[in-house]
């Protein structure tokens, strides 16, 4: 389970650690997406990432296939280097607005990473009352 909330920066590389409770959920290899609702990074293990698409590869031929090239597109298989550190390609940095400091989250199944200023301001917005009563509402 992916968990926690980790404060990192950019190398001159554009390389990022990755904490190591991250990389043995994640495994040797794993994948990072844009995201297709906020200005952050989406990060899934190989397993979770082919569940993350299932769904698409059901769908009409058509549709499917202009989900998965965008999807694909917008994405990066990635191994973490000797010291923990992963490779962004520039167009998943500018999707990020990622320049310097970042935040990995761990969020149950998958992780996200966010530009430290982007995340936030994104956690000062969270409404808790809101999500108090959809918690409430399934009975939590």
């Amino acid at each position: 389970m992916l968990s926690g909330e980790f404060k990192h920066n950019l190398d001159p590389k554009n390389r990022l650690f990755i904490p190591a409770k991250h990389r043995e959920e994640l495994g040797d290899t794993f994948m990072v997406a844009r995201s297709i609702r906020d200005h952050c990074l989406k990060v899934y293990s190989m397993s979770e990432w082919e569940k993350y698409i299932e769904p698409i590869l059901k769908m009409d031929r058509k549709d499917s296939e202009v989900i998965l090239r965008t999807l694909h597109r917008n994405a990066a298989q990635v191994t973490p280097d000797a010291q923990g550190r992963i490779l962004l390609p520039v167009s998943l940095l500018e999707h990020g607005q990622i320049v310097k400091g970042a935040v990995v989250v761990g969020c149950g199944n998958y992780a996200e990473i966010w530009a430290e200023e982007v995340y936030a301001q994104t956690v000062e917005e969270e409404n808790l009352a809101d999500m108090k009563a959809i918690l409430e509402s399934i009975g939590l």
